[in-house]
């Protein structure tokens, strides 16, 4: 449960830097306790400026910090390409719950309806990674078997939820664009209206298949609900 950024839509788009410029851009390498981050790594494919990221046995976030209010939450662009699958995956079972790309984002809320064990929960999360978990994450998922726009719950906690927006081997090895609706989609998968949304952050993981898996990211934009670059 952490997180990465977004830019404009209608302007110049605000593209992950390399890690060396982390501090002037936002985008920061997140890794988490005792597992083996994911490289995250600038390249240029076709003339593009991506991200090409990298996970053998591993996990962990490449993250921006941002602060959205619910008013002005609007629409969400992104791409990736997946050149292969791993096949062994499966985002609804704890055991085998990886993903070649997901675009994960961080929201606040009232803590106060979170249940008991999600408290526990959040405590524990809270001692071991030294910050304050979200109240609710929601992530844009590839599923090597899920139906498309399914929602996923976390096996772990109810609080993140996963949109299957890519499925199947079919489209692999090709760019894939995906325009979302932030608030739309947080609705439908949480069942109430946003909070301020806190972080966006991309995120490659293959630690409980223990696999070996590569990704690309585009470019990722976010425009306010009035149509304004954010």
């Amino acid at each position: 449960m952490l997180l990465a950024l977004s830019a404009c839509r209608t302007t110049s788009e605000l593209k992950p830097a390399p890690s060396e410029q982390t501090s002037a851009s936002g985008w920061e390498s997140t890794p988490l306790p005792t597992k083996r981050p994911t490289r995250y790594t600038p390249q240029v494919i076709d003339g593009r400026p991506v991200i090409q990221a990298d996970a053998d046995n591993a996990v962990s976030l490449y993250r921006r910090r941002v602060h959205v209010a619910p008013s002005e939450l609007g629409r969400l662009s992104f791409s990736w390409m997946v050149p292969e699958l791993m096949t062994t995956a499966d985002l609804s079972r704890a055991e085998t719950e990886d993903a070649p790309v997901r675009v994960v984002l961080a929201f606040e809320g009232d803590r106060s309806k979170l249940s008991f064990k999600d408290r526990v929960l959040f405590d524990l999360m809270e001692a071991v990674l030294g910050e304050e978990p979200p109240y609710a994450t929601l992530m844009y998922v590839w599923d090597s078997r899920a139906p498309l726009e399914s929602v996923i719950f976390a096996r772990r906690t109810d609080r993140i939820r996963k949109i299957v927006v890519d499925s199947g081997p079919t489209q692999k090895a090709i760019w894939r664009l995906h325009e979302r609706d932030i608030a739309s989609d947080y609705k439908r998968a949480f069942g109430e209206d946003p909070g301020p949304l806190t972080s966006i952050a991309l995120m490659t993981d293959s630690d409980n298949t223990r696999s070996t898996t590569r990704a690309y990211y585009g470019e990722v934009r976010l425009v306010g609900a009035n149509g304004q670059p954010q």
